[in-house]
């Protein structure tokens, strides 16, 4: 079966396999539909976690018995850190967020952020790399993880920063102003139509599908 991302809470997660990379996506809570992301190493089997939202034992079965490298944190927002703990208690992850809101994960969850990163930073996923992008207004800290695929297309993890439709949520004029500027240079102006995004919550789209639509977002103010 190929990969379609369509993935609920409840069900069974999908998996994307790269040449170097596979993917898997799974959503925990009813509620909120958070989407959580397992990379996983074809070479090492060195894993890395992106949003432990909730449900952590669920996280810690998907994980499986070759363990976790590293949880990163995509923001500050509660849904999307619940099951941080757990995570890290049960796996021994170290634990990676943004720099402006690295403090503010530590203040609602306990666990300390062991390397906060801003742009241009990196995350190893065994033989792998994770690029990390800051985009500020869904909160300060925000970040997505662009894996610039040898072998392929690219994929961009977008946290809560940009969705099939629109950018993420803000809370005033000048946050959206931020958000669709860094949404627009760093990623629409930098990376191809063909790119595939993974997004914190729903479906999966590619930034081709949805450049067209950048104005209308920028014009509407959401």
């Amino acid at each position: 079966m190929s990969y379609h991302g369509k993935v609920k809470p409840g069900g069974t997660p999908d998996s994307r396999e790269l040449p170097k990379l596979i993917i898997t996506k799974l959503a925990v809570d009813p509620q909120m539909s958070n989407n959580c992301y397992l990379l996983r190493c074809r070479s090492t089997d060195t894993q890395v976690l992106i949003d432990a939202a909730a449900d952590p034992e669920r996280l810690v079965q998907l994980v499986g018995p070759d363990g976790l490298a590293t949880v990163v944190t995509t923001h500050q927002h509660w849904d999307h850190h619940r099951a941080l703990a757990g995570v890290v208690t049960a796996t021994g992850a170290s634990t990676v967020a943004g720099v402006a809101d690295a403090a503010a994960i530590t203040e609602q969850t306990g666990v300390p952020i062991d390397a906060p990163v801003t742009d241009g930073d990196t995350v190893r996923v065994g033989d792998c790399t994770l690029e990390v992008i800051h985009l500020v207004g869904h909160t300060p800290g925000s970040i997505a993880l662009l894996y610039d695929d040898p072998d392929g297309t690219p994929h961009l993890f977008t946290g809560d920063c940009l969705f099939p439709g629109g950018v993420g949520k803000t809370w005033s004029a000048e946050d959206f102003a931020s958000l669709i500027e860094d949404v627009s240079t760093k990623v629409f102006d930098r990376l191809p139509d063909e790119t595939w995004f993974y997004p914190g919550h729903g479906d999966d789209s590619t930034l081709g599908a949805e450049r067209p639509q950048l104005a209308e977002w920028r014009n509407r103010g959401w």
